[in-house]
């Protein structure tokens, strides 16, 4: 891997791992219209045939279930009930049934999914809300991760560590029994277009939180959350988490909120700059207004600025592609940074055979519509040591954060895995011109 001289590459490999998964909701295919029994429908008749077995029989299959999966998945027996509660009715004909039967139905329509079977990539990092017991000079941090599982649909988890003063990461061990959050509610801002949210209570550890698609316009994944710790004019903080939804024919940008990673709402940005990739909002309004980085062109960095944090139109184009790194298109890795010297935005450019690098650039803090200054080469590029991934020749970020001076900086490998660099903060403003 290629790195400026300034650029500490740390010994932290964070790889997708296939024994991590979760229990989801499984909806049998409809019959071929060949072969459609219009008033047994396909779910039905599997409802149907549990619903036949005798106590015995029902009772040899649930223990078997109940004693190959609790060992694998948290409350097992409470995911097949509300599973069950989902279905009856809506994917099957009402129906009272006893406690067990009912558990029994409910697996019938769950599955298995490794959610990071694929891949684990894409990192934001931002202060943990609770920092007590810390040692001084370290910081807790959470990092959100993007995984990608069968069918490459893509979820979001989170991992915790801790930053030392001696310049090193830790990463807290996860938890070997992950959940899919379930949507407490679909909610919205009034204008017919749904959000969710999504709740976890405290006995939960955050690295067993994986968030996974839940409305129309998430079916086929949520992609690449970019994490802001942002605070009101009131010094209250809250964490936002600009993403991209993509429905499998479409993509959007859409808005995490939550003050605790327990509680989380998602809802749609809208207006003109929204229908593209890569969005990152400012950590603070800017002239009592909210700031976002935008890349609706597919190619330039742009700024813009809104009343409402759901509105999103106009803006002014702010870097453009200017090395040969970054010739084919220029974008942000994450929210800016607020340091004295103005708003340090961490980039990513696409060159040569579509290789993606990361630099950075400085702008302006009272209008950060004007670029001060900007790296000029890559600050960590793939090489032929390490490019090979579930894409090729990709370096990416999607949130960085910056501590005694120094940037902790999380990246992604090839689409595939995740690593850590960290750098002085005064050497690499000298880099820039």
């Amino acid at each position: 891997m290629s790195k400026a001289d300034f650029v500490t590459r740390l010994p932290v490999l964070l790889r997708p791992d296939p024994a991590r998964m979760v229990i989801r909701p499984y909806t049998p295919a409809a019959d071929p219209p060949r072969y459609e029994i219009t008033d047994h429908p396909r779910a039905q008749r599997i409802a149907d045939r549990v619903l036949a077995l005798d106590e015995a029989a029902l009772h040899e299959e649930l223990q078997r279930l109940l004693l190959d999966f609790s060992g694998r998945h948290r409350n097992v027996a409470e995911i097949f009930l509300r599973r069950f509660h989902e279905v009856n009715g809506l994917v099957i004909c009402p129906c009272e049934v006893s406690h067990d039967r009912a558990l029994l139905i409910g697996a019938y329509f769950c599955n298995e999914y490794t959610y990071e079977a694929a891949a684990l990539f894409n990192p934001s990092i931002v202060p943990h809300p609770d920092q007590s017991g810390v040692p001084a000079g370290a910081i807790r941090f959470v990092l959100s991760l993007r995984g990608v599982g069968e069918g490459h649909i893509s979820s979001v988890t989170f991992r915790t560590g801790v930053f030392g003063p001696s310049g090193s990461v830790a990463i807290d061990p996860p938890s070997p029994r992950p959940i899919v959050l379930q949507a407490e509610a679909i909610i919205g801002d009034g204008t017919g277009d749904p959000g969710a949210r999504i709740h976890c209570d405290g006995s939960h550890d955050l690295s067993e939180v994986v968030i996974f698609p839940t409305t129309p316009s998430q079916r086929n994944g949520i992609e690449d959350l970019r994490l802001v710790r942002f605070v009101e004019e009131d010094e209250t903080a809250i964490y936002f988490g600009t993403y991209t939804a993509f429905s499998g024919q479409a993509i959007r940008q859409e808005l995490l909120r939550t003050r605790d990673f327990r509680t989380f709402e998602l809802l749609p940005f809208r207006g003109d700059a929204t229908s593209s990739k890569g969005m990152a909002l400012f950590p603070r309004r800017i002239d009592g207004k909210y700031g976002m980085l935008g890349r609706q062109d597919n190619e330039n960095i742009w700024v813009l600025t809104s009343e409402n944090l759901y509105d999103w139109n106009g803006g002014v184009k702010t870097v453009s592609p200017r090395w040969p790194w970054e010739f084919v298109q220029i974008g942000n890795c994450g929210s800016p940074i607020e340091i004295a010297e103005g708003w340090l935005v961490i980039t990513h450019g696409v060159g040569t055979a579509r290789n993606y690098c990361l630099g950075a650039c400085l702008l302006d803090r009272r209008d950060p519509s004007r670029l001060l200054a900007r790296v000029t080469h890559p600050l960590i590029r793939a090489d032929a040591a390490e490019r090979e991934g579930y894409v090729p020749n990709v370096t990416y970020s999607c949130g960085a954060m910056v501590h005694d001076r120094t940037l902790v900086l999380p990246y992604a490998i090839a689409d595939s895995f995740t690593t850590f660099a960290t750098m002085s903060l005064d050497r690499l403003l000298a880099a820039m011109e």
